[in-house]
């Protein structure tokens, strides 16, 4: 029986360089789409309201700040997880898909951030700075929430529940930190969760199965070396030859 594949593996400096190609114009057009659609809702007054007023009884825990920020780590490991060039591609569509898709509707729901003003203490610094890169307008749907749990969900098809549980207990820590740092509001979640699902299984399952790929772009050879394997079971590279 053939063993499955290392969850994390080297791949080869050109698939990591071709994840590079890839990942600039994706952060460019977020850029582009995050702090456009921030622009223009700043030059009028119109503001939805798109929490109840529970939800203003929700508390600030500053030590989310650390699974909010973690978002940021979640992309590094796509080219040691995804090891074809098909499913970069994929991961790459997906996440320009859902961020046009959010500035849509953060241009269409204009909304600001409803809870009050607490005092972080010691977390005040790195909250204000958080505060500056979540900027003040983007709230529905929570981009943060959509392109975190795209990313699990294409790593979650490469490992088993163990694997699996340790992937959706970073994407829940991540959407709960939006709201337990005052950052989103429950519809935005909710509505960010939406998009994730739409643009995983719209755009990153359909482009991966427009044709076969091999597990690996290049050919196999003994320096492919596996670094950790949740499958729980020896594996072996195959060797050229």
């Amino acid at each position: 029986m053939r063993p499955r594949e290392p969850f994390l593996a080297w791949p080869g400096g050109a698939h990591v360089a071709y994840f590079l190609r890839l990942a600039l114009p994706v952060t460019l057009w977020w850029i582009l789409v995050y702090h456009g659609a921030n622009w223009l809702t700043g030059l009028h007054r119109w503001r939805v309201r798109v929490h109840v007023d529970a939800e203003l009884a929700i508390p600030l825990v500053p030590v989310f700040l650390l699974p909010y920020l973690s978002v940021n780590l979640l992309y590094l490991p796509a080219p040691f997880i995804l090891r074809t060039r098909r499913e970069l591609q994929a991961l790459a569509l997906s996440l320009a898909a859902v961020t046009t898709v959010a500035g849509v509707g953060f241009l269409m729901v204009p909304a600001q951030v409803a809870y009050p003003d607490v005092d972080a203490g010691a977390w005040a610094g790195l909250l204000a700075v958080t505060r500056r890169m979540a900027l003040p307008y983007n709230l529905v749907p929570s981009l943060h929430v959509a392109m975190s749990c795209v990313c699990v969900a294409a790593y979650a098809g490469k490992c088993r529940w163990i694997g699996k549980a340790c992937l959706g207990a970073w994407a829940a820590a991540i959407a709960l930190s939006t709201l337990l740092t005052h950052q989103h509001h429950l519809l935005d979640v909710a509505t960010g969760l939406a998009l994730a699902v739409v643009g995983k299984r719209l755009v990153y399952d359909r482009w991966c199965a427009r044709r076969p790929t091999p597990s690996v772009d290049l050919p196999a050879t003994p320096s492919t070396v596996s670094i950790v394997n949740w499958e729980g079971s020896p594996y072996d590279p195959p060797r050229a030859g």
